[in-house]
């Protein structure tokens, strides 16, 4: 997961191998895995956070990312009745992928994400009602 999250968030600081197995020790995460890509989920408390997606550039555009989220979103149309993210305002495929499966703009956080020597970027909320058999 280390290897492909550098890959994939080059503005960003890739996390640690020690991060992710930190979180996959909570019974409220959840990972969707395929070869090289992931993502990784918290559901509590009736709501399913999309805590990062991740695909490695060289397999890109290739359906790997929508099919992380419709696993994601199955999973989560039981325990769950909403589904949140952020996103970064300039990733605008992500946005539009986001958008295709129904999630919708709930706020902006302004300069969320700080990408040095660049100005930092908002981080674009969106949330998505869950029902069942989703």
């Amino acid at each position: 997961m280390a290897r492909i999250h550098a890959a994939a968030f080059i503005h960003d600081r890739g996390w640690q191998a020690q991060e992710f197995e930190a979180l996959l020790l909570s019974p409220h995460i959840t990972a969707f895995t395929e070869p090289e890509a992931f993502a990784l989920t918290r559901t509590l408390a009736g709501e399913s956070e999309l805590i990062t997606l991740a695909v490695h550039p060289a397999h890109r555009r290739r359906g790997l990312a929508r099919g992380l989220l419709d696993r994601w979103l199955s999973a989560s149309s039981g325990p769950a009745q909403t589904a949140f993210l952020e996103v970064a305002s300039d990733n605008d495929a992500a946005i539009a992928l986001y958008q295709s499966v129904g999630f919708e703009q709930s706020g902006l956080r302004r300069a969320y994400y700080v990408r040095k020597p660049a100005p930092a970027v908002d981080a674009v909320l969106m949330t998505k009602t869950l029902t069942r058999g989703q």
